[in-house]
């Protein structure tokens, strides 16, 4: 894939799905720092206005990170409980 189809590629899929930049690099097959790479430089190149977009996205998910973090480690120590008895 072009780098530049895969640049706008990501970008619409992290627009209609809100992921991150692993949950996106994941579903792509590619690497996160690629990703990163994509919708930060390439994409500021080919499109400002998206790249606006997808970086509100990701400034999002950012911010919420310290919340997943917890979510996933309460999920963690509940399965490990169960597991216990």
């Amino acid at each position: 894939m072009e780098k530049t189809s895969r640049a706008l590629s990501e970008a619409r899929y992290i627009l209609d799905t809100g992921c991150t930049l692993r949950q996106c690099a994941a579903f792509f097959g590619v690497g996160k720092s690629t990703v990163h790479a994509d919708v930060t430089a390439r994409l500021a190149a080919i499109d400002p206005a998206l790249s606006e977009e997808v970086a509100r996205v990701l400034e999002r998910n950012l911010e919420i990170r310290h919340i997943r973090g917890g979510e996933s480690t309460r999920k963690k120590y509940r399965v490990l409980r169960s597991e216990r008895g």
